[in-house]
């Protein structure tokens, strides 16, 4: 009796663990995400809001886009918007943001985990899902539609279903030049992007293999070779996916000088124009590292947002540098 007693004690809790592992909650756009990092937001050369780090501006206040034979003149804008939200799962099918929890079966690659060597961790796996979230323009907000994103809100990739995104071998087939950065000078140059992120300043698009404080972007995959704790392993991965989308020119260059017209190609990310907010298991809402660049520090968001059992899948909003030509 005792014996069954137990091993339904045992069911019990290894189902609520089972559930308890996606963390899944709809995000609030109102409550949960950092309006303040919307600034600076500038009108040519003058720029208005917080002293958060920008990108550079076209001086002139005045902008043109060829609309057929004619011109059409606006205003150099330059704003941040919350543009696409990730999700970084420790079990396949948790889709963190959007509050919900599916059973892939067997279109799952496995769950994600945390990876031990000789009893202490030496690396993490985990799912991701990337979609477009183009809330300002949802809300109506700052300025017309020639400006902000225009796109519906979709599912933009799913990493359950991509045999390449787990496997770092059959990764190097979208990211060949990893093999160049594999070398302990390239990637003692990351300690450089590190500080300027973490100090003040943007990403360095120079360092284009880097993510700051947490290494190397390659590969470009869902594993961490590097495990120091959740915040720290997801953020890794977050920017990872944004940089495998501009691979797959699924997300493009939004930030420019002189003003561009529309979006332009980029297959190698451009780290200055993101920002970084931690949604899930607990979101970040303000403060200076409420939206930190892309390589910075997380030691400043790590404290009570790695709960177990409760809290080990997360969810980050990216925000994005977008200059416009507008009416």
């Amino acid at each position: 009796m005792r014996l069954w007693l137990l091993a339904l004690f045992a069911a019990v809790l290894v189902s609520g663990s089972a559930q308890a592992k996606c963390n899944a909650k709809f995000l609030n756009p109102i409550t949960e995400v950092c309006w303040d990092c919307i600034f600076p937001i500038s009108i040519g050369a003058i720029s208005l809001g917080t002293s958060r780090p920008d990108t550079r501006n076209q001086g002139f206040p005045l902008c043109a886009c060829w609309e057929g034979l004619l011109p059409r003149i606006g205003l150099s804008i330059g704003l941040w918007e919350p543009a696409r939200l990730v999700d970084v799962a420790n079990e396949a099918g948790c889709f963190v943001n959007m509050g919900f929890d599916m059973d892939f079966q067997l279109l799952a690659n496995g769950t994600s985990t945390a990876t031990g060597s000789n009893g202490s961790d030496s690396g993490s796996a985990w799912q991701a899902h990337y979609y477009y979230y183009p809330l300002i323009s949802w809300l109506g907000t700052i300025i017309d539609g020639l400006c902000l994103e225009t796109t519906v809100f979709d599912v933009a990739y799913i990493s359950e279903i991509d045999p390449l995104w787990n496997n770092v071998e059959l990764n190097n087939l979208l990211n060949p030049e990893a093999i160049l950065f594999a070398n302990p000078i390239a990637q003692a140059a990351c300690a450089a992007e590190c500080v300027a992120a973490s100090s003040g300043t943007l990403s360095m698009d120079a360092l284009f293999w880097c993510n700051g404080c947490q290494g190397s972007l390659y590969p470009i995959a869902g594993e961490v070779n590097s495990h120091y704790g959740g915040v720290m392993a997801s953020q890794s991965v977050a920017a990872r996916l944004t940089a495998r989308m501009h691979r797959l020119l699924l997300a493009r260059k939004t930030a420019s000088n002189p003003t561009a017209c529309s979006p332009r190609i980029a297959p190698i990310i451009p780290k200055s124009q993101y920002r970084m907010q931690i949604t899930r298991p607990r979101a970040k809402t303000g403060g200076r590292y409420g939206c930190a660049p892309i390589g910075s520090s997380t030691q400043y968001i790590d404290s009570g947002r790695e709960i177990p059992f409760t809290g080990e899948s997360f969810g980050w909003l990216m925000w994005r540098k977008r200059n416009c030509c507008a009416l």
